[in-house]
């Protein structure tokens, strides 16, 4: 399963993948398979992301339009 608002959400940010990666403290090839959805996105890395994003788990895997 493919990511893109963890992408978008970046991207909108003007943040490279490298910035998140060193704040999930994952290497960035890491980050862009999540991305990708190459591997599996563990919870604690979904929890860091929409706090860090300010929204909802269901926003990011695409449950939800609400932000």
């Amino acid at each position: 399963m493919q990511f893109n608002r963890i992408r978008d959400l970046r991207e909108d940010c003007d943040l490279k993948q490298q910035q998140l990666a060193d704040l999930l403290h994952v290497k960035q090839t890491t980050y862009s398979k999540y991305e990708l959805g190459k591997i599996n996105i563990p919870i604690e890395v979904f929890i860091k992301l929409a706090d860090y994003y300010h929204t909802s788990i269901d926003y990011l895997v695409g449950r939800s339009n609400k932000r």
